[in-house]
């Protein structure tokens, strides 16, 4: 199998390579250099889709895109954040399209944004009643530029991340320092749910995507047991065995992130249900069990 990623450098990506066995493994990467200490050596780098003939390609993989909480959404950034999925998503389509023998599966990313602030409604593939606001904006369109790759060679996966729990990155990592001093707490009503996932558990769902060619369209990636922040706060402090005391007013974190606090104010209740009802097994479905593994027994 050959396969192309993009993002390849990023959390996910490194992760997923990590665990992937094909015969080919190519990476488009705008850093060569830096990307080549973080990749194994059997990972051929491109810079550019144009080095590679996509007659040849079984899957793509696509990841890229720039991080969405690390800067405040001015209005050059909130663009930064939309181009940098949308053109290369564009890009990797035409290829795709003009193809005479195209990859048969497209794997592209998205993310739990899609829906928008939803509070405790429980949501899956199929909810409908939309929240419009700029996490919707750049996931549904970069949903639709995906799916313009589906024909009947070639299928469309489009995964819809949640947090995503890594003890090498991510928002873990961010979270860790206060609670490791014992100043954690929840933030705001600590009522914004948060759907997320173990790392281990977002490559199979990649994996998953990339070989079950019953899996097409909208796939939320997330864990089963989606939590609000409260509980969130209360089961990483007991880990760590440290309190779990300090609440961080809402106001503190819209001074400190300006709009993008909203994907923390705000949360969504999501369930995986495309992925159960095609039988996944998730090695970690309780928060509990993740972070212990990720945090004491790692």
């Amino acid at each position: 199998m050959n396969i192309l990623i993009t993002g390849g450098s990023g959390l996910i990506g490194q992760a997923l390579i990590q665990h992937l066995n094909a015969d080919r493994i190519i990476v488009l990467t705008r850093n060569p250099e830096k990307t080549a200490k973080l990749l194994p050596d059997k990972v051929e780098l491109i810079v550019s889709i144009d080095e590679v003939n996509f007659n040849e390609l079984d899957v793509v993989v696509n990841l890229a895109g720039e991080a969405i909480v690390d800067k405040r959404w001015t209005n050059v950034q909130k663009d930064i954040i939309c181009q940098s999925r949308w053109q290369i998503t564009q890009s990797l389509v035409e290829k795709i399209q003009t193809a005479l023998k195209p990859p048969h599966s497209f794997i592209s990313g998205s993310a739990i944004g899609f829906y928008g602030r939803q509070g405790a409604v429980e949501i899956d593939e199929s909810y409908q009643d939309i929240h419009d606001e700029f996490s919707h904006h750049i996931c549904q369109k970069w949903e639709e530029i995906a799916l313009q790759a589906e024909s009947d060679d070639t299928r469309v996966c489009l995964i819809r991340t949640g947090i995503v729990l890594a003890n090498n990155g991510g928002a873990l990592q961010k979270m860790l320092p206060p609670f490791k001093l014992g100043l954690g707490g929840p933030i705001a009503s600590g009522q914004q749910f948060m759907s997320w996932i173990h790392i281990d558990d977002m490559v199979a769902v990649l994996l998953a995507a990339i070989y079950q060619t019953s899996l097409s369209g909208a796939i939320n990636a997330t864990a089963p047991s989606p939590v609000c922040n409260q509980e969130f706060s209360e089961t990483l402090s007991a880990v760590l065995g440290r309190p779990c005391m300090f609440k961080v007013p809402g106001f503190v974190l819209r001074i400190l992130m300006g709009e993008s606090a909203d994907l923390i104010l705000y949360g969504q209740n999501v369930l995986p249900t495309k992925l159960l009802n095609n039988h996944f097994k998730f090695q970690y479905p309780s928060l509990q069990i993740a972070l212990k593994q990720l945090l004491v027994m790692s």
